[in-house]
């Protein structure tokens, strides 16, 4: 029913649940009420209980004493990979319903397991595809649909990571190590393969990959180097030195006292030049890219086929100056490009039109995914009201994403060995 306020627990205060989601919803007090939180750090159950108003005794360090009883109408799921799917199936035993962050797993059993218990559950689940829910994907969405470009033949899609966001994210962050959270084409690109499917507007029949962890390994390492940033003679020279890379961004930022990726490196609140000194001298952050124990890639591209025969390519790219994707549809009448630091889109048919549009007028926002997240939490809202009886990234709808990008590492593993998707899929 609209107009209900519904009561929400977080699982999960990092940078998704509590700088994210938990933020957007305590912001919205007509709709939502954060009724408790589980967060084993004690500098962040202290943090987000306090700005989200959470009662000291529905602050959880132990998920067995917060699953021993129901909490909340809803649930986020926004803990690492590698334990979504655990939290979700006991989420479902308690009929939560359930906004599920990405990747879902990297597991095909296990993405079996949860849809089964979905079905049969009668609760609802949102996985966290935000990009969906932008005025940009909109407006390509739509450009599609009205047959601007005639018949879709083709798509070039490029995920730019951005150098240091690889850095930070995937070589000294929590996704560094594929065993201990997901592989890169699926921690990054779930998003990717999602919109690529839906912009298709068909399953996948077929994908190829190559890919491999090129630079950030010990043998290319410049001679000398310390294991930590600040104690390194290229420290105010190299790409990668930490302390330039975060003293930058926090002063682009006005050195606020609470702002992504700086609230990444250090759990201080309000953020301060010797928190994050302090936490770059004895952190992963302020590690040595050439020196961690990452595994995961920095490059990798597929190749792709649709069921409606559709191709496509995706490549994700850590060695871009900045981020965001340029994307290239490619049709029987014209075609469309999609570049989102450039912030436009343009449509130029073969006949001579050309129509420009600037993603800031379509609802785009420079924070939070392009509007992805604030769009996403409102759409869960009319998912648990009985709004929205078919959102766009139900659980359903988001295995397509996950199949497509095993495969890829999969194929990318074994030479790029073609990969039916059909041999993926286990839900009916």
């Amino acid at each position: 029913m609209a107009g209900r306020v519904i009561t929400v627990s977080i699982l999960g205060c990092g940078g998704r649940g509590g700088e994210t989601y938990g933020t957007i919803m305590n912001g919205q007090k007509d709709k939502w009420k954060i009724n408790a939180i589980l967060e084993p750090n004690p500098v962040r159950r202290e943090k987000y209980g306090t700005l989200f108003g959470v009662s000291s005794e529905n602050r959880f360090e132990n998920e067995d004493d917060f699953f021993a009883a129901k909490r909340s109408d809803a649930i986020l799921i926004c803990t690492m990979d590698r334990i979504h799917v655990r939290q979700a199936l006991k989420a479902l035993r308690w009929k939560y319903d359930i906004l599920l962050e990405k990747p879902i797993s990297d597991d095909v059993e296990e993405l079996n397991d949860l849809y089964q218990a979905y079905r049969s559950s009668g609760c609802k689940i949102m996985v966290c595809h935000v990009l969906r829910y932008t005025g940009m994907i909109h407006k390509i969405s739509e450009l599609l649909e009205q047959g601007a470009i005639g018949e879709l033949v083709s798509i070039d899609h490029t995920e730019n990571v951005c150098f240091w966001h690889q850095a930070h994210s995937f070589v000294r962050g929590n996704w560094h190590k594929s065993q201990e959270t997901t592989p890169m084409i699926l921690a990054k690109c779930c998003h990717d393969f999602d919109l690529l499917q839906f912009f298709a507007n068909s399953p996948c029949h077929s994908l190829s990959s190559f890919g491999d962890l090129r630079y950030f390994k010990k043998e290319n390492m410049p001679e000398g180097a310390a294991k930590r940033c600040l104690d390194c003679r290229y420290c105010r020279s190299c790409e990668y030195s930490a302390p330039r890379i975060y003293m930058n961004l926090w002063d682009e930022e006005g050195r606020k006292q609470n702002v992504w990726p700086i609230n990444a490196v250090t759990d201080a609140y309000p953020q301060t030049e010797e928190a994050i000194m302090k936490a770059l001298r004895e952190g992963p952050y302020g590690k040595c890219v050439y020196q961690c124990d990452n595994d995961v890639v920095d490059n990798q591209t597929v190749i792709i086929r649709f069921e409606n025969g559709v191709t496509a390519t995706l490549k994700m790219e850590g060695f871009t100056a900045h981020g965001g994707r340029d994307i290239r549809f490619f049709g029987t009448k014209g075609e469309i490009l999609l570049a989102e630091f450039d912030g436009i889109i343009r449509l130029k048919t073969f006949l001579g039109e050309e129509r420009i549009w600037k993603i800031s007028e379509l609802g785009y926002t420079p924070y939070g995914h392009g509007g992805g997240d604030v769009g996403i939490v409102n759409r869960f809202y009319d998912v648990v009201t009985g709004l929205d009886q078919a959102p766009d990234t139900s659980l359903e709808k988001s295995l397509e994403s996950h199949y497509m990008a095993l495969a890829a590492e999969n194929s990318r593993l074994h030479g790029g060995a073609l990969e039916l998707l059909e041999n993926y899929r286990r839900h009916d």
